[in-house]
């Protein structure tokens, strides 16, 4: 065995989930330029900091001569040379090249214990005033603590990232909280299951029955059906679930379920009635998480107060000339209305609770425009949203008139830590018509918040396509409001909007119809097949479309192509699309800035997506950007957004991922000019009408698929939509 010691030049490869690292040590001593070549596995490990490496020099065939690290030890730099670099690498905000090299030559070897004990000294080199030593006092402490937060984890086989989300939310005293109470991340730690959570505690020597360890794994049973939409679960379910995933018996299970009833963490009754009209057996019962339970107990009252309101806030529409209105207007817009979109119009301005469904074509859009400007004569007052941001702006650019998403409508933000809204019973919006778009996203606890807002005798119009995929929050508010039979219902079935050798919007209702879509490039203009069914050729295709075919002959640059993938890994994944993407779109460059985190590389230019809801930014799951400054001194990366520039911390770079490539899931609510899918029988798992149709329905000018046309059938054919456990529909009923 050998040992190395030196500085960490650059990190050409890191997998966050096992810390395996190819990296350039500069030997201590000597210059970058002799960098060598080191991999194994070093959790943690961050360019510019000082090692000790121990291990062998070994030959790779294709790479050549490495040094594979057996054990690694960080250590603080010794040399001038070496704290010059470790304090100028990006690990100290406030700290760049240049003031780390004014530091080090006013202290020398004395550098890093005047920042450790004798910080307010900085103020005697060039350029550092009062604030400039307060930020690098703090970032100096948050590092020190990180690290030690790191090390004691690493013993625990937890990664960095993740260690710097648990001293994000318990500061100093993180490690205190870990060791005391390791299942108190699951709960309140972002990114932090159950799974790593119990990894900790049962390192810490937490026992496999323990009732902690029991009842931590039943919520976190509870939460993953929640996660996959389910608002409850039956019992029985859950229990078989928990008992698997602890490895212990049933009973004890039951008995957590219990523990926490009794502790009013989760609420148990017995199971709602199904739609098919099957009896459930009486000792059958459905186990809520308390959000849930309070969620669609808060839905279905206020949507039967909606319909049930005594007075009709729109009571001027009850006595309408209707004939001679909907004349007048389609004069003025010049918008023929059918006799199933005039219902819809009437419906919507008679009737408390509408639901306007449809696939694209269909005429949706006409709908709301025509109700907007009866509103408008009338002298009405009405609200425009939408779940993302993303479908917030079309429906403006659509309709003409501003519109919101619906956390801006009801004007989200932190309060005591945790999310409010200014928009509720007590402050309802002043609206006599809410109108929600893309209502097919609309989970169970937004529906409630935004319910909680509508004053009483205002109406609510629900406009969506129910064929698309069900929303990612649980609950399926739309399909359940249509079933329950509460809600006038109107569906348009009749295509306008196709122009002459368009086949995106035929093809999109002929998938929905459970027929293979047509793509003959002798007739079609804007969706082609590009086949093959070998997932590398697949995933060069991809790229090679994205950044050459659709420019060339369709004049759609790359920034306006936005891929969609069925799955997450593979060689057709969003993970590596956005890696092979990003190195064709957006490749290194001496005047791109760049921050490796974890296994991701951020760069300016990068396109991202927003992947948690942060109130206090006021960004949401799904929001698309791009980033346009990143300063490795201030440690801080802004992004634009459709409408505005957000900075974040390096620390919050875990809310961020690239999205070159996305899930189709992660693209509902949105259209772009093109897509590109890749669709292979390696797939087959996520294969389903709903997502392809989804997907397809995101295009406004051009959809090429990448695959087989025996994936494409698989999705045509498989019509398995998965049903989802709630209540609402009952309730209602």
């Amino acid at each position: 065995m050998v040992t190395l010691e030196g500085v960490i030049e650059r990190i050409t490869y890191h997998n966050e989930e096992n810390g395996y690292t190819v990296a350039w040590l500069a030997p201590e001593g000597r210059e970058p330029e002799s960098a060598v070549p080191v991999v194994g596995h070093m959790l943690g490990i961050n360019v510019g900091e000082c090692v000790r490496l121990t291990g062998e020099w070994t030959v790779h065939k294709q790479y050549g001569r490495q040094f594979k690290v057996e054990t690694f030890a960080l250590k603080l730099p010794a040399t001038v040379v070496g704290i010059e670099k470790y304090l100028g690498s990006g690990l100290v905000r406030g700290v760049g090249p240049v003031t780390a090299k004014r530091i080090v030559r006013k202290f020398g070897l004395d550098t890093l214990r005047v920042i450790d004990e004798e910080p307010e000294r900085l103020r005697e080199v060039l350029g550092v005033g009062p604030k400039r030593v307060a930020q690098i006092k703090a970032a100096w402490h948050a590092q020190r603590q990180i690290r030690e937060v790191m090390v004691f984890l690493q013993g625990l086989a937890i990664s960095p990232s993740l260690a710097v989300r648990i001293y994000k939310q318990y500061g100093d005293s993180a490690m205190a909280v870990v060791r005391n109470d390791p299942y108190r991340l699951a709960r309140e730690v972002d990114g932090i299951g159950f799974v790593t959570a119990d990894k900790i505690a049962r390192s810490l020597g937490i026992a496999a029955d323990a009732p902690e360890r029991v009842a931590a794994g039943v919520a976190y049973a509870l939460s993953q059906k929640a996660d996959e939409g389910h608002v409850y679960v039956p019992q029985a379910e859950l229990v078989k679930a928990a008992a698997e995933l602890l490895g212990v018996p049933p009973l004890l299970a039951a008995n957590a379920i219990e523990a926490l009833r009794q502790q009013e963490q989760v609420h148990v009754e017995p199971l709602p009635a199904p739609a098919n009209g099957r009896l459930a057996a009486a000792e059958e019962r459905a186990v809520y998480l308390l959000p849930f339970y309070r969620g669609e107990i808060g839905v279905a009252g206020r949507l039967r107060r909606l319909l049930e309101a005594p007075a009709d806030r729109l009571a001027v529409f009850q006595r309408f000339d209707w004939p001679q209105a909907l004349a007048a207007v389609q004069r003025e817009t010049r918008l023929a209305l059918t006799p199933r979109q005039a219902e819809a119009v009437r419906t919507a301005l008679t009737r408390p609770i509408t639901v306007l469904t449809g696939g694209p074509g269909t005429g949706k859009t006409t709908c709301m425009r025509t109700v907007i400007r009866l509103l408008e004569a009338a002298r009405c007052r009405y609200a425009l949203a939408s779940p993302t941001g993303r479908a917030a702006k079309r429906l403006s650019e659509a309709t003409g008139r501003p519109a919101k998403t619906i956390h801006r409508l009801l004007e989200a933000g932190v309060q005591g830590g945790g999310l409010a809204f200014q928009r509720n019973e007590a402050n309802p919006l002043d609206v006599d018509m809410v109108i929600v778009d893309e209502a097919s996203m609309l989970d169970l606890l937004l529906a409630n918040h935004l319910l909680k807002a509508i004053p009483p005798g205002a109406h609510l119009l629900l406009v969506g396509d129910i064929d698309q995929l069900p929303p990612v929050g649980a609950g399926n508010v739309l399909r359940d409001v249509i079933e329950s039979g509460a809600a006038a219902v109107v569906r348009l079935d009749v295509i306008f909007r196709q122009a002459e050798g368009s086949f995106i919007i035929e093809n999109a209702h002929r998938i929905n119809q459970g027929r293979m879509p047509e793509w003959s490039p002798e007739r079609s203009r804007d969706f082609f097949l590009f086949q093959t069914d070998d997932p590398d050729r697949a995933a060069e295709l991809v790229v090679e479309i994205v950044q050459e075919r659709i420019p060339r002959k369709f004049g759609i640059p790359p920034e306006e192509v936005q891929v969609l993938s069925p799955m997450h890994r593979g060689a057709v994944g969003v993970g590596a699309l956005n890696e092979r993407l990003q190195q064709a779109l957006n490749p290194p460059a001496a005047h791109k800035p760049e921050r490796r985190v974890g296994g991701r590389v951020f760069r300016l230019g990068d396109r991202v997506l927003q992947v948690r809801n942060n109130y206090d930014k006021e960004v949401f799951n799904g929001d698309l950007g791009r980033i346009v400054a990143l300063d490795l001194e201030e440690q801080t990366l802004a992004v634009r957004f459709d409408d505005r520039t957000v900075t974040y911390d390096f620390l919050e770079l875990d809310e961020l991922v690239h999205a070159f490539a996305m899930s189709v899931h992660k693209a509902q609510g949105s259209e772009f000019p093109a897509v590109v899918i890749p669709l292979l029988t390696q797939h087959y798992m996520m294969l389903q009408r709903n997502l392809l149709y989804t997907a397809v329905t995101r295009a406004k000018q051009l959809v090429v698929l990448v695959g087989t046309p025996r994936a494409v059938a698989i999705a045509v054919h498989n019509n398995r939509i998965a049903s989802r456990y709630s209540g609402l529909a009952e309730r209602l009923r």
